[in-house]
């Protein structure tokens, strides 16, 4: 296959343009990577594909507003994490539960444990956290936000983050310990 565009300048302003092989060539470039984010906030697969598609649309309406600083791929992350935030609250509004202390919330951020268990595994567990959990996880975690942005992302305090955050490694770590022990049982 013959590449075509060699500057993602160019092909972004091609596709600003309305040019629709440019715009597949963003779409075919971005979006295997676009969905693994949709897919850390959302399942099923198909519901985060739907996503991606809302995403993208979104993208290539939008493209004459993205300003060339930073990472294009940053930019279109952000639109992906928004779309899928604005999905969960509309399936239903977020439900944050109680704050904890700060102290208590802010040394867990370093905290990590290795896990020997397989990747699907692991987002299987991370699918059964409820969603406000989910969603200050996921954020914190992958996508390597500070509270305070989550906090601002989502419309809730800081402190409310790092309380979601907690109370989710907490549930991850729960379940964890259940899936090694059925391994040990069995």
């Amino acid at each position: 296959m013959i590449q075509l565009y060699t500057n993602e300048k160019k092909l972004i302003q091609k596709a600003a343009k309305g040019d629709r092989k440019a715009q597949k060539h963003l779409f075919e470039k971005h979006a295997p990577k676009m969905l693994s984010v949709c897919r850390q906030y959302i399942s099923p697969v198909e519901t985060a594909e739907e996503i991606l598609l809302n995403g993208f649309f979104k993208v290539f309406t939008k493209l004459d507003s993205f300003s060339h600083k930073g990472s294009f791929e940053g930019w279109v992350r952000r639109i992906m994490i928004r779309e899928c935030i604005d999905h969960l609250r509309k399936k239903d509004p977020f439900k944050f539960k109680d704050e904890i202390d700060e102290e208590k919330a802010g040394n867990d951020e370093k905290e990590e444990e290795e896990t020997d268990l397989a990747l699907d595994l692991i987002q299987k567990c991370i699918d059964n956290l409820p969603d406000g959990y989910k969603s200050v996880f996921v954020m914190f975690t992958l996508d390597h936000m500070k509270h305070r942005e989550i906090a601002e992302f989502l419309n809730i305090s800081e402190n409310t983050s790092k309380t979601q955050y907690r109370k989710a490694r907490l549930m991850l770590q729960e379940q964890v310990q259940q899936i090694r022990k059925q391994r040990y049982e069995a």
